[in-house]
């Protein structure tokens, strides 16, 4: 147990002293996971009721999902969504905490903190707000007003991860670029991006499944045809408890899990 002996950093206590910090981490973790793993042998049941632990195991569930004429349009409907709301949150919320963070102006802060208040209120709120206001526009029951909810709950996650990217990079680059005759623009492009795109990237992936995953709004302003996954599965959950849950929400912790595990890989790689 050398490793207790080392510092934990440079400049702090060794890890053997922090020991008790990495066992309270550790039992949060596991309190945060544990519920959804307990899922994925739920989906695995062939009980018409969600059983843990299955006393028969079949994929009966997969099965139903797959086959399900109702479950695959919505499906197709979330991933439409999640990708519609990651193509137009990404560009917007890279150039505003691209411009915020250049611009030096003494009201940056505040126009930051005023774009991330989507993440402070509570969703509730915004789903309420959103179901007048999209009423009087016949947006809702529309992919045009998911897309439209989703990307205001989604720009402010990317303004807050390409900012912290911008931090961590030298706009001492760009400043030269610029003063080569290079314009604003075309320094970002040549210069800026290519350092942050990574970061860029994963913002990108994370709006995609923030808007995959989430539920409040789709609830009060999808329906009928253009009804997302979610609130499907909210609906099913509701209404009785249909086992398919299971084995949905297991698959959706499997692509979640695989594609930022995919983003860092590829990111470590490039490092």
């Amino acid at each position: 147990m050398a490793w207790l002996k080392r510092p934990a950093s440079d400049t702090q206590i060794t890890h053997g002293r922090r020991l008790w910090l990495y066992i309270v981490a550790a039992i949060i973790m596991l309190l945060l996971v544990i519920p959804s793993l307990i899922v994925i042998p739920m989906s695995f049941s062939n009980s018409q009721y969600l059983e843990f632990p299955p006393e028969t195991w079949s994929t009966r569930w997969y099965e139903t999902y797959i086959g399900s004429t109702k479950w695959m349009r919505a499906t197709m409907t979330s991933l439409k969504v999640g990708l519609l709301t990651m193509v137009f949150a990404t560009p917007i919320g890279t150039m505003a905490a691209y411009a915020l963070f250049v611009s030096g102006h003494r009201f940056a802060r505040a126009i930051f903190a005023f774009m991330i208040t989507p993440m402070i209120v509570p969703v509730i709120l915004i789903a309420i707000g959103t179901f007048y206001a999209f009423g009087r526009f016949g947006l809702n029951n529309t992919i045009t007003g998911l897309v439209l909810a989703h990307t205001v709950i989604a720009i402010p996650l990317i303004t807050i991860v390409v900012t912290s990217a911008l931090r961590n990079y030298d706009l001492d680059q760009e400043r030269v670029a610029r003063s080569l005759g290079a314009s604003r623009i075309k320094a970002f492009f040549v210069i800026t991006l290519p350092q942050i795109k990574f970061s860029i990237a994963t913002a990108a992936l994370l709006s995609f499944l923030t808007s995959f995953d989430e539920v409040i709004i789709s609830i009060f302003v999808s329906g009928g045809k253009n009804a997302t996954l979610t609130k499907h599965m909210f609906g099913a959950l509701r209404d009785f408890i249909d086992p398919t849950i299971a084995a949905i929400s297991t698959i959706m912790i499997v692509l979640s899990t695989v594609l930022l595990l995919l983003t860092q890989y590829i990111g470590g790689k490039r490092e």
